[in-house]
């Protein structure tokens, strides 16, 4: 199978000597181009989810590494290439306030695309695309168009940029916290946006989250990262219904459900002292980063770093809970979440 987008074993580093950041570690990912998933990265503040979909969209490259777009390495494009690139990969950012230029109306941000790659071969054809993009996001055009940006709602705001993407026909969608700042009652109309372009227009769609709620409803499988690394990944509804690896449940405990009779925070949340935190500098990639605060930690955590262990045929969990079980190599993520995607 063709892939659209792959990472090849990509580390990002930030900083220098001993002032360093491992953003990602060692992470490969594959979404073949006959079938097309969404796939959830998610994780907390500071796990490298948005530095992978800054890599992904070219903004930053790999320390070490490729991430490869339909077969050509993205920090290796030529200009040619890297014109076609950005037609056909789209992002939906966390800020729906930062697409627009607030002394222009919402319509200059749907005209420019189809002007700058030569798209429509008149101007009624050009507003009938974006007619056409705007319904399929749920919008009536007569209620956005020909308006400010602080004449709009959040949720508007937001799906003209999804509809922006949409305009270009893109082939991977880069989500990156795309309802986050939304109202709540505004999420699922835009979640279902984002599936219906998966579903009827055969868009990839990488779907970068800290909030597994959403993640649940909209993925077709999962990647939870943790301090750059993946620690769990696998099917959505066994990693987030019954998570394998302590930081997974930690994550899941976090939660608050509308119920107030059910509790959250059961899961024993350990401050790390400052020498584990040492023990964990000093032993840099070779050991378990979460085990600072894992209520779990043994002492092999600290002298050995563990693999991706098979917890079930459809899910992996990197945590020596695990060991004695089949170890998956990182490079077949691709081929475990190939097997999830319909």
């Amino acid at each position: 199978m063709d892939a659209i987008l792959e990472l090849k074993n990509v580390t990002k580093i930030f900083g220098s000597g001993h002032n360093v950041v491992s953003a990602m570690d060692d992470i490969s990912l594959r979404l073949d181009a006959d079938k097309p998933g969404i796939i959830t990265v998610a994780g907390e503040s500071g796990s490298g989810k948005t530095t992978m979909g800054n890599m992904v969209l070219g903004f930053l490259n790999p320390t070490s590494g490729k991430v490869m777009y339909k077969g050509n390495d993205i920090a290796k494009m030529s200009s040619k290439q890297r014109f076609i690139f950005h037609k056909e990969v789209q992002a939906v950012f966390q800020d729906p306030f930062a697409a627009y230029n607030p002394f222009y109306i919402v319509d200059r941000i749907l005209e420019l695309p189809l002007t700058q790659y030569k798209l429509g071969k008149s101007a009624s054809e050009k507003k009938e695309m974006i007619h056409n993009a705007l319904q399929l996001v749920g919008l009536r055009p007569a209620e956005v168009l020909g308006r400010y940006p602080h004449q709009l709602s959040g949720g508007q705001r937001q799906r003209i940029v999804v509809a922006r993407a949409l305009l270009l026909r893109p082939s991977l969608l880069v989500a990156d916290e795309p309802v986050s700042m939304v109202d709540a009652s505004l999420r699922a109309n835009l979640l279902e946006s984002i599936r219906k372009l998966n579903r009827d227009l055969r868009i990839s769609v990488l779907y970068i989250t800290h909030d597994l709620t959403t993640a649940y409803h909209i993925s077709d499988a999962i990647m939870i990262l943790y301090r750059g690394s993946v620690v769990e990944a696998g099917n959505e509804e066994k990693v987030i219904k019954n998570p394998s690896h302590p930081y997974t449940r930690l994550l899941i405990d976090s939660i608050p459900w509308p119920d107030i009779t059910m509790q959250w925070g059961k899961e024993p949340l350990i401050e790390p002292s400052d020498a584990a935190m040492q023990r964990l500098i000093m032993g840099g990639s070779q050991i378990c980063k979460f085990a600072p605060r894992c209520p779990n930690v043994m002492e092999q955590c600290w002298n050995q770093r563990p693999p991706l262990y098979r917890v079930d045929p459809d899910r992996v969990a990197a945590c020596f809970l695990y060991q004695g079980g089949d170890v998956m190599p990182g490079e077949a993520m691709g081929d475990l979440f190939d097997g999830l995607i319909a």
